[in-house]
């Protein structure tokens, strides 16, 4: 007869304890940042100025009507509202899974990186056109595309959001292992 074990415990996503209003105002801290870096860029910075700041960074600054890698960037003006549109529906739909998942650490951290970094960018569409852009690095002859603050908290936020469907499993898909003896 089978000697039953107990299962060993399943890692369960852990809980912060931090209300989803923390989240908001995460993410209103990150936008704040994001502005005002791009406040003393447009200060500091004339449109194709470029600045060494260090042997893999410049600063350089650019604005993006298009969206990531300047995608439709020459699309004649449509996609200024149509991004715009579509990152305040996503950030609508983000608030709502910061209702349901505020005590889930990663993920709230992810969506939040993601909403912050999607209104840093909503505003500058609004309030200049374009995305405001000015970091730019490079290595050995190649240069990647300027960005901002509110795009490396998009990435980053889009990085953990990976991790954490690879890694982490929803509690409903989660099964009690056993040990069989055959």
């Amino acid at each position: 007869m089978p000697a039953h074990k107990q299962p060993a415990p399943v890692a369960r996503r852990r809980n912060t304890g931090y209300g989803w209003s923390a989240w908001l105002g995460l993410a209103g801290l990150i936008i704040l940042l994001d502005q005002a870096s791009k406040w003393v860029a447009l200060d500091a910075l004339r449109i194709g100025e470029t600045r060494y700041f260090a042997p893999f960074w410049n600063w350089v600054l650019t604005f993006n009507p298009g969206a990531a890698f300047s995608f439709l960037s020459s699309a004649g003006g449509w996609q200024r509202w149509f991004f715009t549109s579509l990152s305040l529906a996503v950030s609508a739909w983000i608030i709502v899974l910061l209702r349901r998942h505020a005590g889930e650490c990663r993920l709230s951290l992810a969506l939040t990186l993601v909403l912050g970094g999607a209104l840093g960018n909503v505003i500058d569409r609004v309030r200049v056109g374009a995305v405001v852009d000015f970091i730019q690095w490079h290595a050995a002859g190649y240069y990647w595309p300027a960005f901002n603050l509110a795009d490396s908290a998009i990435t980053l936020g889009a990085a953990l959001l990976i991790w954490d469907q690879l890694f982490e499993k929803p509690e409903n898909d989660r099964r009690v292992e056993s040990d069989t003896d055959f």
